[in-house]
């Protein structure tokens, strides 16, 4: 499952939620016609509960979301906290260059010099650009993942090239 994003919080009163979305354009998940929720973002793929999407909007700033089934702010209630993912076969496609979170993590993180920084462990977002976090041990590191620092993703080996430093 990929996971695509957070319920944050009840919106109203009629069992929308609000929903904090990882990564970029979640107005393309309207596409999917339902969603999958549960209580751990690292659920095994037979935790994921399926809902029917009933609306995805944006309201101001943030992202508002409702489920066939859930009417109330009771209901709403009920899934704050959980996790939305869909299967990777269920995602609208990337461009070339684009990425899902999902497909970065478990990737090998490695320098120019071939020295290997650890493993991507999860993303962020900062506001102004997406984040690596790359732990090796007990060692993390946060690189952003813009052009000036990641120089290639290859999916098929897994691995991540960066131009960063090991003391960094």
């Amino acid at each position: 499952m990929m996971v695509l994003g957070r319920i944050v919080a009840p919106f109203g009163v009629k069992g929308w939620v609000k929903v904090h979305p990882f990564g970029d354009d979640p107005l393309s998940w309207r596409e999917m016609p339902q969603w999958w929720l549960a209580d751990t973002a690292d659920a095994a793929d037979e935790a994921w509960q399926p809902v029917k999407l009933a609306g995805f909007r944006e309201h101001g700033a943030g992202l508002i979301a409702s489920f066939e089934g859930v009417t109330d702010r009771n209901g709403a209630e009920a899934l704050q906290g959980r996790y939305i993912a869909a299967p990777r076969e269920a995602m609208p496609g990337t461009e070339e260059d684009e990425y899902y979170w999902g497909d970065l993590v478990g990737l090998a993180v490695v320098n120019q010099s071939g020295e290997v920084l650890g493993t991507v462990e999860a993303m962020m977002s900062t506001g102004a650009h997406d984040v690596l976090q790359v732990r090796d041990g007990d060692e993390e590191r946060l690189i952003p993942f813009v052009v000036a620092y990641v120089l290639d993703v290859d999916l098929p080996t897994r691995t991540i090239r960066v131009d960063w430093q090991k003391d960094w």
